[in-house]
């Protein structure tokens, strides 16, 4: 049996993310009885979903890569798409190898990664061109997000917005009622929907039912997060009832 540590960088206020990705990979174990996940969290400040507060979070990610580096994580993952969306198109990169640097020069080597790479480099690899996406944001945020998504060449077709912007609220949304937001998202003729393009907004018990709803691939920024993650530690991709990404499908298989 091998355990593998999975380190989180997260906002202060979410607690989503504490528990989609370990529901994730502890699903995993009945298929993959000789793994075990621990999972680990450092926190960042954060209350509203503001450009302010996205900023000086932003800053904070540095100390939380050291904090986790001293446990020494297999892997770890900065846990706020917009707080890194929200600094600039392709800002993810900017961010990964900074933090990555941040944890070498803390004398030890641990794969860095971020909700908003894991989402655009999943979408990258299964080939899917156009999308369309839920958020919990007010819509200027969503309009970023939108507008990051289309500057890494995928197209983003219709959105959605929640507005709510107090970032507890968010994670107190009921994942059941995406399967209804999603009825009245223009997905004809994409490739893929992002039932939540937020860590924060719950949308696991909803992902495979919306797909199986739609007829097409479903995903979430925590599903992409989950993928990238496996990939990242040499694992089979594959999680019971988290949609297309997490079937073990291939990419080439999209």
């Amino acid at each position: 049996m091998k355990t593998y540590r999975i380190g989180q960088i997260v906002p202060s206020s979410n607690t989503t993310m504490e528990t989609e990705i370990p529901a994730m990979l502890q699903a995993r174990y009945a298929e993959f009885p000789e793994e075990r996940f621990t999972f680990h969290s450092s926190r960042m400040r954060m209350m509203h979903v503001n450009p302010e507060e996205l900023k000086a979070m932003d800053i904070a990610s540095d100390r939380c890569a050291v904090e986790l580096s001293d446990a020494r994580m297999s892997v770890m993952a900065y846990a706020c798409l917009v707080a890194i969306m929200a600094q600039g198109d392709g800002y993810h990169r900017v961010s990964q190898e900074r933090l990555q640097n941040t944890v070498k020069d803390n004398g030890v080597e641990i794969p860095v990664l971020s909700s908003a790479g894991a989402l655009v480099d999943t979408l990258k690899e299964f080939g899917y061109k156009k999308v369309s996406i839920i958020t919990p944001y007010m819509k200027p945020l969503t309009k970023r997000v939108a507008d990051y998504i289309e500057a890494e060449g995928i197209e983003v077709q219709d959105s959605i917005s929640l507005e709510v912007s107090d970032n507890l609220e968010v994670g107190l949304l009921n994942p059941e009622n995406l399967l209804e937001h999603v009825k009245r998202l223009n997905h004809d003729g994409v490739d893929a929907v992002i039932l939540s393009a937020c860590v924060q907004m719950p949308s696991l018990p909803a992902i495979q039912r919306a797909q199986d709803q739609i007829g097409k691939p479903v995903l979430s920024a925590a599903v992409c997060t989950v993928y990238q993650m496996l990939k990242t530690l040499g694992l089979e991709t594959r999680v019971p009832n988290a949609g297309h990404i997490l079937s073990g499908a291939k990419p080439q298989q999209a």
